[in-house]
């Protein structure tokens, strides 16, 4: 497997990052000990966002249940009556999913689709092939976000993408307890002669922690004919995972941003490539938790992932064919030795 593979840590002020059902941030169990935790659904949303504002051209799939607008549309463009438009487009959602009997504009699962597999189908479509032979048949030369993140069809397996973009969950390189902040509003308009109790009061939990998460790109599976194999310009390609990777890395879930916000960079990323091989994160460097020892938890995360690397390497023979440091490197760097050879 030829990899691109980011250990990236990244440490947070007071945040909620990634809420549960009940509003709390997530957490986990690691070694013994409780870790806060920001989930990879969560990651590859904030990713997914950042990474279409760094190239709308490239990265231009949107995920939603309103599919027959958009393909009447397209219909209507390649040259179909508005009323056959309409009955066109109904067939060609149920490609995809069911109709909502309640909400007939919409279908009833999310289905991630880019503007020129839609365009591409209503052409196809338009001149007369079947809907599901026709969906069978799209390239996707501007939705490097689908080949990516994958997508899945519950009608009909075969339109399956697999995401090349493997993405692990956050955890906290230390033990991470939850905090509650009490908070009280003034109503603005209380005259002085009333009580001088608050407009509301209430709770919201919080934490503050350095992250461990890892990112891997399977480079074979990306450019493969079922995802970006049509881009075949090496410069085209290298260009869509410069923006994937810099979106990747300065992507921060938008969870209570107006109140908590929690914009930060990461303080260090270990680039690696490999020709073949398989994924391998660095996690169990912090097995046992870090201790901030007077350092603070960055400092000692660091030290700790850096040594467990080349630990891996001596004790199983792991070979890599690039490794880059951001703290040496800089982000043009990275980018440049990652990508110096074809992709």
């Amino acid at each position: 497997m030829n990899l691109i593979e980011l250990h990236i840590l990244q440490s947070f002020p007071v945040t909620c990052l990634n809420r549960d059902d009940v509003g709390s941030p997530k957490s986990a169990t690691f070694g013994g000990s409780q870790r806060a935790r920001v989930s990879s659904q969560s990651l590859k949303r904030a990713s997914r966002l950042r990474v279409r504002d760094g190239s709308p051209t490239g990265f231009e799939g949107i995920r939603s249940r309103f599919l027959l607008e958009p393909f009447t549309m397209a219909l209507i463009q390649a040259g179909l009556e508005e009323a056959e438009a309409a009955k066109t487009a109904a067939e060609l959602c149920l490609v995809f999913s069911k109709v909502d009997a309640k909400k007939p504009d919409q279908v009833t699962t999310a289905v991630y689709l880019s503007p020129g597999e839609i365009q591409q189908l209503a052409k196809a479509v338009a001149a007369g092939e079947a809907p599901d032979r026709a969906a069978k048949k799209v390239e996707r030369l501007d939705a490097a976000d689908i080949a990516l993140f994958g997508r899945m069809v519950a009608n009909d397996a075969t339109l399956n993408v697999e995401g090349a973009a493997m993405f692990s969950h956050a955890l906290s390189t230390h033990t991470t307890a939850n905090e509650i902040d009490f908070f009280s509003a003034v109503d603005d308009r209380k005259g002085e002669s009333e009580d001088a109790g608050a407009g509301m009061i209430g709770t919201l939990e919080y934490n503050s922690a350095t992250y461990y998460r890892y990112v891997a790109i399977n480079l074979d599976l990306l450019f493969d004919a079922k995802h970006l194999g049509p881009i075949s310009e090496q410069e085209k390609r290298k260009s869509l995972l410069r923006t994937f990777l810099s979106a990747v890395l300065t992507a921060v879930p938008g969870a209570r941003q107006n109140s908590m916000n929690g914009a930060t960079l990461p303080i260090e990323v270990i680039g690696i490539r490999k020709d073949k091989g398989h994924p391998l994160q660095l996690i169990n460097a912090f097995e046992a938790p870090i201790k901030a020892n007077g350092k603070g938890y960055a400092t000692n995360s660091r030290a700790e992932m850096i040594k467990h690397h080349y630990d891996l390497k001596k004790l199983w023979g792991i070979n890599t064919s690039v490794e880059s440091f951001l703290t040496d490197d800089g982000l043009d760097g990275l980018h440049s030795k990652l990508l110096a050879a074809d992709v």
